[in-house]
């Protein structure tokens, strides 16, 4: 390669690892070149598979088409001839293993269900098309199948492009069954009318959708997908999904959805397992075939088809229903052979020992050069763990082009130090310096907790903090010791994490209120019960209960980072620390965020060095109006004290009460 990629100039560490990082560079090229036939076409034109494939209304009636290259017979099936195999409903061979029918306008309605009935050497088999847009399951029989979905007056889109206000980004990331309050599954409009405005009031610009692609079982969170392209059909209808997307646009926030291109589910019926006879039509053979933790089979990402197939799942999200990017799930699982199970990444040379699945490195690169394609202002973030350089770096830099990448290390590492760590040996260092590791040529998400974090097995922050005591002292009045370090610690973690991202901050629903207990679906071991697949909404909006202190300090606390342009790309810069003290002091731009970890010590006059001026109180984890004790008034204006000493770098002393746990943000006034 004539000239050294920008991700290796960036950092020298990588020099020794040129060859193989600018080889996966030079393979997605090639690979684009030859899926766009060398540029007679666009990665966006191939990546329109499902415009050809599955059930299509034209003038002249219907088409449906089916990639099933291990098949003898296909016969299309359904309500419309009574689930028979006829001749007028059998597919017919066409080129490169494709089968077709063409049949007349009455031949099948809006609604009708269907599926196919393939037929290959040794054995025949239902399945669901792989290309369907719409799979429903039978209240009584539990069984899926697809839908003919063509209703009269479709849904429209009122605009075609949404510029969203994302610098920056606040992902509110959200389940759509669990987003109610009562024990059922909730519904695309029940979100839309009930959530939505909760999310826009808080402050969010963002919402992360799990579950949207079609799974078997709901218990999976959506992340054993049977049908790529059919949005659940459990929370609604296709319409009433894309009446979402545009509520959520209108109130200026933008909607991604977890997308899951790292795996699928084994079902044969549902899924893409064994279609068509033939198990590795989709998926790796051999010992690659099945995940071996998450009992799901692995796609074959060498085979172009199967390239052909997710490129146009990305694209069809993006046109068909105007989603505004993805995260993408399990990128590690995708990256290395291993999946990544059990290695430690210590080093670089972890990233480039030839342990590397080079054909879904190119497929990540290759989904976000046509993601990108089809709309400039997308969003993509990788789910990854180990820290492959270059994942959320451009592409013509030489990484793998995602907009961001998860911090993944954040939420490991505060579940490590409430665990482990009494509160004196919080030092502040540690975690100044764990919330601001990070490549400078990449853009993180921040997030204290995520979904995994709340799921059953494993504790919310409010509950390692707190535990037990929720159930009892949660009430006005009634807090004891327990919950006002609590109250107060989830505060602080959150406003530091937040407040030193360099990209986007993540909160999981109902965790910027402490929603207590964990996320359990229904399954045989809870007697099928919704308990714990909700959201306690009542709790936030009981103003007898404290649980609305926390909302409260978050929306304030994303109105205070709203309040700098650009707040995300502005410099983090340490002012002081002292873990002997327990405190911790940075600005970003004309905020300084000063922080007192000490559960015993409050510090009267502690002097920090900042430009010269006055500052105001923008927020104060030590409120009262945020369940503090307000031992600080917020309203005095504090100004700096001249130091001869410090002249010269133009900078003053700033002499600050700081309470025992709290943390408090001021601003420069101009």
């Amino acid at each position: 390669m004539e000239k050294t990629l920008n991700l290796i100039k960036n950092d020298a560490w990588l020099k020794p690892y040129a060859a193989a990082i600018e080889g996966r560079h030079q393979f997605a090229i090639d690979k684009e070149a030859e899926l766009t036939d060398n540029g007679a076409q666009t990665l966006s034109d191939f990546a329109s598979g499902y415009l050809y494939f599955g059930l299509h209304n034209t003038k002249d009636g219907w088409v449906f088409r089916e990639w099933a290259p291990n098949a003898t017979h296909i016969y299309m099936v359904g309500t419309f001839n009574n689930w028979e195999e006829q001749e007028n409903y059998k597919l017919q061979p066409i080129e490169d293993g494709i089968w077709e029918i063409s049949l007349p306008k009455d031949a099948i309605h809006h609604t009708d269900l269907y599926k196919l009935v393939i037929h290959w050497d040794g054995g025949r088999g239902e399945r669901i098309p792989a290309w369907a847009t719409r799979v429903v399951q039978d209240k009584e029989t539990r069984i899926f199948s697809a839908q003919v979905w063509n209703p009269e007056k479709p849904f429209e889109f009122k605009e075609q492009i949404f510029k969203p206000s994302t610098t920056p980004l606040l992902i509110y990331e959200c389940h759509i069954g669990m987003a109610q309050q009562e024990e059922k599954v909730g519904s695309y409009s029940e979100f839309r009318e009930k959530i939505l405005p909760r999310i826009a009031k808080e402050g969010y610009n963002c919402i992360q959708i799990m579950a949207v692609q079609e799974h078997p079982y709901y218990g999976s969170f959506g992340y054993h997908v049977s049908n790529f392209f059919a949005a659940s059909s459990r929370f609604g209808t296709p319409d009433e999904l894309k009446e979402l997307i545009e509520a959520a646009h209108d109130l200026g926030i933008a909607v991604i959805m977890d997308i899951v291109h790292s795996h699928a589910v084994k079902n044969e019926v549902e899924g893409l397992g064994n279609f068509a006879g033939d198990p590795n039509q989709y998926f790796y053979e051999g010992v690659r075939h099945e995940h071996p933790a998450w009992d799901s089979l692995c796609f074959d990402y060498g085979k172009n088809e199967v390239l052909h197939f997710l490129l146009s799942n990305c694209k069809y999200w993006l046109e068909e229903y105007h989603f505004d990017g993805f995260r993408f799930d399990g990128v590690t699982s995708m990256l290395y052979y291993s999946h990544g199970l059990g290695e430690a990444f210590l080093n670089y040379a972890d990233y480039y020992n030839g342990h590397e699945d080079d054909n879904a490195i190119c497929y990540l690169t290759l989904a976000n050069k046509v993601i990108h394609e089809v709309n400039p202002q997308a969003i993509t973030v990788a789910e990854e763990v180990s820290g492959m350089p270059g994942l959320a770096a451009p592409f013509k830099d030489g990484g793998y082009g995602f907009d961001y990448r998860m911090a993944m290390n954040i939420p490991d590492y505060w579940i490590k130090v409430i665990k482990e760590k009494i509160d004196e040996d919080w030092k502040p260092s540690s975690l100044f310096w764990e919330v601001t590791n990070r490549r400078k040529d990449e853009k993180t998400i921040s997030y204290v907790e995520s979904h995994d974090q709340a799921l059953v097995g494993d504790k919310t922050i409010i509950f390692r903090l707190i535990d037990a005591d929720m159930y009892w002292h949660m009430q006005k009045g009634d807090e004891n010791y327990v919950v006002h370090r609590g109250i107060a610690l989830h505060k602080m973690i959150r406003l530091l994490t937040a407040s030193t991202i360099n990209g986007g901050y993540l909160n999981f629903m109902g965790n910027e209120f402490g929603h207590p207990e964990w996320i359990d679906f229904p399954r045989e071991g809870n007697g099928w019960s919704y308990k714990y697949a909700r959201r306690q909404w009542d709790l936030v909006d009981n103003k007898k209960l404290t649980y609305h202190y926390l909302g409260d300090f978050d929306a304030s606390m994303l109105k205070t980072i709203k309040s700098v342009k650009d707040f995300q790309a502005t410099p983090v810069q340490e002012i002081w620390h002292n873990d002997g003290d327990q405190i911790l002091s940075y600005e970003r731009q004309n905020l300084v965020f000063v922080f007192n970890f000490s559960p015993k010590h409050s510090y009267a006059d502690y002097g920090f060095l900042v430009t010269p001026g006055a500052y105001e109180v923008v927020l104060n984890t030590d409120n009262k109006k945020f369940g503090g004790n307000g031992f600080a008034d917020d309203s005095m204006i504090h100004f700096t004290n001249h130091d001869p000493l410090y002249a010269k770098e133009n900078k003053e002393w700033l002499k600050l009460y700081i309470p025992a746990r709290s943390a408090v943000v001021l601003r420069k006034k101009k």
